[in-house]
């Protein structure tokens, strides 16, 4: 029995480029299409801007903000992996409700750390995750500046329900922070916030004074987060759109959930699914997704700079896109991850941006030589993201390879 299509990684880049809408400018009216692929990183601040601005050069920073702040077309949101995201606020159901598990579907990966302060209160992480988000309830009426006032406005509402010797364990000094800022109830609460998030109990608002606000999707949407039993589905399909070919395993890593629950969301498309064939390992593609694949071009402008966390860069198969194991290790770091820029839908070298005084330094050191032509067309696109950012481009640097 065949065990797949035979497909080729030059097909996969490709058809990931285009899907990413990475291989070619995309005009701004297309905002909420490329956002809505599989949703936006948002750490560190402004890594969503950085990833629209790749795809849609012509988009000003302040049209980005405005459907983000403003229009609300846009809402960012703790989603997959635990990380904010920014994505289509119609879309909600998929980015957020569909990743609330099941019963048995634990643990996450964001919260697997809360283990030390359960030991300490001796209190089950059940009946703490139900403690905050009966406390999140208050973020219905207000908000909150900053995640460390959140975490501080939440653990001070959860305290009012715990009895005397309970209490005082939950405010004492935490064991993740040894500054002291912080007590092992708001630890609890940093760790509950994820799967708050899922239920609608906690999103991001407008940015104040530099720092983020927060408070419940009703109050800042102006509806409650809807319920779509066909939800569960759609993120399986956008993760395999996106990063397709792909196994549940991978789904689980992007999603940061158990194996449990991703079985179940890949069970979801089961059905939908086709196996392939790529370096001698079998994956599965949406099968609406195959011909596309085969039949791909390549990219109309094959070079791009990315910002760091962009989302074609959070593949599972970094193989696929950068096949030194040593360099790989330069750009998917534990923390700080590098900007990078890609040739072809590879990785290509890495980039980094000094500013000063409303002026930028830009500094690109490729893994290999550039060809005069190619030094051209990053340098262009180089000035263009400094002026997206309000900069002036002061100087830019190739480093040798």
């Amino acid at each position: 029995m065949a065990k797949g299509v035979p497909i080729t990684a030059d097909q996969v880049r490709q058809y990931r480029l285009a899907v990413h809408h990475l291989d070619r400018a995309y005009p701004p009216d297309e905002l909420l299409a490329a956002a809505g692929v599989c949703g936006v990183q948002n750490t560190p601040p402004g890594a969503w801007e950085t990833a629209m601005h790749a795809r849609m050069p012509g988009i000003p920073q302040q049209a980005l903000r405005s459907a983000l702040e403003q229009q609300k077309t846009l809402l960012q949101a703790w989603s997959w992996r635990g990380v904010p995201a920014v994505f289509p606020t119609a879309e909600s159901a998929t980015f957020l409700a569909a990743l609330a598990a099941q019963p048995g579907e634990e643990p996450w990966i964001y919260t697997r750390g809360v283990t030390l302060a359960l030991d300490f209160l001796g209190l089950p992480w059940d009946e703490a995750l139900a403690l905050v988000r009966r406390a999140a309830r208050l973020l219905d009426g207000c908000t909150v500046q900053s995640k460390e006032e959140l975490d501080r406005t939440l653990a001070a509402a959860a305290a009012q329900e715990l009895p005397p010797a309970l209490r005082q364990k939950w405010d004492a000094p935490s064991m993740y922070d040894p500054s002291g800022r912080q007590t092992v109830g708001g630890a609890v609460v940093s760790f509950a916030l994820r799967p708050c998030a899922y239920l609608g109990l906690v999103v991001f608002g407008a940015r104040q004074a530099g720092s983020p606000t927060f408070t419940a999707y009703t109050r800042w949407v102006g509806r409650p987060l809807p319920l779509d039993p066909a939800a569960p589905a759609w993120l399986a399909r956008k993760f395999l759109h996106a990063y397709g070919p792909a196994t549940v395993g991978g789904l689980a890593v992007w999603l940061g959930c158990s194996p449990q629950q991703a079985k179940r969301l890949w069970g979801a498309v089961a059905g939908e699914l086709v196996p392939v064939q790529l370096g001698g390992k079998t994956a599965y593609l949406l099968a609406q997704d195959l011909p596309a694949l085969q039949q791909i071009a390549p990219p109309a402008q094959p070079l791009a700079l990315l910002g760091a966390h962009d989302p074609y860069l959070d593949a599972r198969d970094r193989a696929l896109l950068l096949p030194d194991t040593a360099l790989q290790r330069q750009v998917w770091r534990t923390v700080a991850n590098p900007n990078v820029f890609l040739r072809g839908g590879q990785v290509a070298g890495v980039w980094k941006v000094k500013t000063a005084r409303g002026k930028a330094q830009i500094t690109l050191t490729p893994f290999a030589p550039l060809a005069p032509a190619e030094q051209s067309v990053l340098a262009q696109k180089a000035e263009a993201y400094a002026a997206f950012r309000g900069l002036t481009l002061d100087a830019i640097k190739i480093a040798e390879a």
